[in-house]
């Protein structure tokens, strides 16, 4: 089974920290290649925020901060290396359409190599420059057993747990406020 990671906003918070912000469902792939030859420091504060968390959407060119891993088809897979071969050429100077062809090719091919996790895991990447080299670390994040008799909105968590405690002989404190002034 082939599987490949499409963006996933669950707020609108990729609007605002982003220069463009990938589109819910796109395919991506990790997009540090966006960043390779550039110097952290001469970037915005968006740009740096696409570079510290960002994956790149192949359908806007936009960037996302979260992944999930979804079953694709081959013809999907063609059309994410398309779609990227063709922004390669078109935005980064890549010297012909073969070559074009070949580095979207091997992108495609991590992004895909990202996804070898269940299905709905969702991905996230923090990045960094050390030594002038971009360095990435992928996390997962995956969904929680649900509690049982939770509703759909509150079946995985809980905020407040409750406690019986059967010693009451625990001291009292008494502030007064009044005497404080």
């Amino acid at each position: 089974m082939l599987k490949l990671p499409r963006t996933l906003r669950l707020d609108p918070s990729d609007t605002f920290v982003f220069d463009r912000a990938a589109e819910p469902g796109e395919w991506a792939v990790s997009g540090a290649f966006a960043f390779w030859d550039v110097e952290p420091e001469t970037l915005g504060p968006k740009q740096r925020t696409a570079l510290r968390a960002g994956f790149l959407g192949l359908t806007s060119f936009g960037w996302s901060t979260l992944c999930v891993v979804v079953e694709a088809s081959v013809a999907e897979r063609e059309q994410a290396v398309e779609s990227l071969a063709a922004h390669l050429l078109a935005h980064f100077g890549a010297p012909s359409p073969e070559a074009a062809r070949a580095a979207a090719e091997e992108e495609v091919a991590f992004a895909q190599a990202l996804c070898d996790h269940p299905e709905q895991t969702i991905l996230a990447v923090q990045r960094q420059v050390e030594d002038g080299q971009i360095r990435e670390r992928f996390r997962t994040l995956h969904a929680r057993e649900p509690v049982p008799g939770g509703d759909g909105l509150h079946a995985h968590s809980r905020a407040f747990t409750f406690h019986e405690v059967e010693d009451d002989s625990h001291p009292v404190e008494e502030i007064d406020l009044l005497g404080l002034m």
